[in-house]
C-alpha cells in the first residue's frame, strides 16, 4: 500500500512501498514546520530530526515519506540527511557519545579520553556496545573549547572530562 501525506491534509500518513510508516503525528509536526518557511526545503532539517526522535535515526524508507510530507523531491532530503552528522542513518544506540576531537579537545586530552572510552565500553568510533546502550561517535566541535576535553551523551554536555571520570559518567545512563 503506498500512502502520501497531501500537503493539505497532514492526518494522512505517508509510507513509500517499503514498509516505513510515517507516523500520524510525526507527519502532523512535519507539515506544520514545513509552515513556518517559505521555501519547505528549510524545513528539512527539523523533519529528519522528527523522524530520528521517534525512531533513533532515519530509516532509508523515512526518506520518501519525508519528501512527500515536505513536497520536495527525494534527492533534496537524502542530500540533507547524508552531508548532516548527527543524522543517524542506520541504528545507534539508546544514548549516543559524541567525543569532539576538535583541535583543542585534542590538546586538551582527547586521546587519552577517547583509550578509556574504549576500553571501558569495548567499542571504537562508529560501534555501538552490544547490549545496544551506547553509540560512540567523533564530532569535529562541540563549541565547548573551554571546556576542552569535551562530549555530548544525547543532549548533556560534559567537559572538561578526565579519562577516571568515564565510568561515573556513563553510569547516569541506562
Amino acid at each position: 500500500m503506498n500512502q502520501t501525506v497531501s500537503t493539505n491534509d497532514p492526518t494522512t500518513i505517508a509510507s513509500d512501498g517499503d514498509g516505513f510508516v510515517l507516523n500520524e503525528e510525526d507527519a502532523r509536526a512535519i507539515v506544520d514546520e514545513r509552515g513556518h518557511y517559505e521555501q519547505p526545503q528549510a524545513a528539512c532539517i527539523e523533519a529528519l530530526k522528527i523522524v530520528q526522535r521517534r525512531h533513533g535515526w532515519v530509516p532509508d524508507g523515512a526518506i520518501p515519506a519525508i519528501a512527500e510530507a515536505l513536497g520536495i523531491g527525494v534527492a533534496e532530503v537524502e542530500g540533507v540527511a547524508t552531508f548532516y552528522s548527527l543524522i543517524f542513518r542506520q541504528p545507534v544506540g539508546r544514548h549516543v557519545i559524541l567525543l569532539c576531537d576538535s583541535s583543542s579537545c585534542f590538546l586538551t586530552g582527547y586521546d587519552t579520553l577517547y583509550a578509556e572510552f574504549t576500553r571501558h565500553l569495548g567499542i571504537r568510533f562508529g560501534q555501538t556496545t552490544p547490549d545496544g546502550r551506547f553509540t560512540l561517535l567523533p564530532v569535529c566541535c562541540l563549541g565547548a573549547c573551554d571546556r576542552g576535553p569535551a562530549l555530548m551523551i544525547g543532549e548533556d554536555t560534559y567537559g572538561p572530562v578526565a579519562p577516571e571520570d568515564v565510568a561515573e559518567l556513563l553510569e547516569g545512563y541506562e
